[in-house]
């Protein structure tokens, strides 16, 4: 089968990229919520779960399961290992950090995102980009205050798990350019979810009956080992919320890189930052420094300095095989 694919629709995937953004700040919001009393693998668990059921319902409409044959599986499964290892290392951070603080480090994934692009991809980037992402990560950098006091009560590696995520995303989305040229977004978020599953039942096997809860001490980590349990109902309708906003999130995401160069769609995932902030605020009592709402400012202006200045060439939309 012959399937049109379009790689330059800039407008549409900035589009898509703020949709995803919205849903997955909600999500990381929720799984904070919920890290008191599950493991993480529970709640991605279920979330993959009811994600991946929606999105093969919306895969009848979008290629079929045809859609699914790939020449490239090595690339498939290496970008869901990346992107299972981007959640495992944020939620861990997001279990005992700020929200707000965690998403402000994750923000350095724009800043590797346009430098991947540029040397596994070979992309080239515009003044605008280049711009637009320095200018965004002085705004987190003005955020983290680093001439400030650290967290006492927050081991210093945690600080780099959120780094570590950002690197791990970037290289997902660095791969997701590049398989979009023949996947369709609906495919790779199959595969995607898929993974996330395969992976949290092996954690399930290992340690879903808590056998290394008890000699552990450090909150990220027990976030991790902590032994499942029977959701309530209203629980229950919290991860199946969470199931809506991963399908969301990862068919959105995967969609707007396959639309648009890295280094265009990168900068506006900057938004992330002022609605982490927002939700950190109403739901758990984090109140925004001034030096937060400098940073913000900064990385809201970087995103629309690429949008004004992002003016895209026509060119032949490409026909190639799914």
């Amino acid at each position: 089968m012959t399937t049109e694919i379009y790689t330059n629709r800039p407008a549409a995937g900035i589009a898509l990229v703020i949709i995803g953004i919205i849903a997955i700040s909600i999500n990381d919001m929720l799984v904070k919520w919920l890290s008191a009393d599950y493991p993480l693998h529970e709640i991605i668990a279920i979330r993959s779960f009811i994600g991946l059921a929606l999105i093969l319902a919306f895969l009848r409409f979008d290629g079929g399961l045809t859609s699914l044959r790939t020449r490239t599986p090595v690339i498939h499964i290496l970008r869901g290992l990346c992107i299972v290892m981007a959640n495992l290392t944020f939620y861990a951070a997001v279990a005992v950090m700020p929200l707000a603080q965690v998403t402000a480090l994750f923000f350095v994934a724009p800043l590797f995102i346009t430098l991947l692009s540029v040397f596994l991809l070979k992309e080239a980037v515009s003044a605008a980009s280049i711009v637009a992402v320095c200018v965004g990560f002085l705004g987190v950098m003005v955020m983290q205050r680093p001439w400030g006091s650290g967290d006492a009560e927050t081991p210093t590696l945690v600080f780099f798990l959120p780094i570590m995520a950002a690197f791990l995303y970037a290289l997902t989305q660095t791969l997701t350019r590049k398989l979009g040229l023949t996947t369709r977004a609906s495919a790779m978020a199959v595969y995607t979810q898929s993974i996330f599953l395969i992976i949290c039942a092996s954690m399930f096997l290992v340690a879903g009956d808590g056998r290394f809860a008890a000699n552990t001490t450090n909150e990220s980590l027990l976030f991790i080992v902590k032994p499942w349990i029977v959701p309530p109902t209203e629980d229950l309708l919290i991860l199946a919320l969470l199931g809506v906003l991963s399908a969301v999130t990862v068919f959105t995401l995967t969609q707007s890189y396959r639309l648009a160069k890295a280094a265009i769609i990168a900068p506006f995932e900057y938004i992330g930052m002022p609605l982490a902030i927002l939700l950190g605020w109403l739901v758990f009592g984090e109140w925004p420094t001034f030096e937060v709402w400098i940073g913000c400012a900064l990385i809201i202006g970087a995103g629309l300095y690429v949008l004004a200045h992002q003016k895209p060439k026509p060119r032949p939309r490409p026909k190639v095989s799914t």
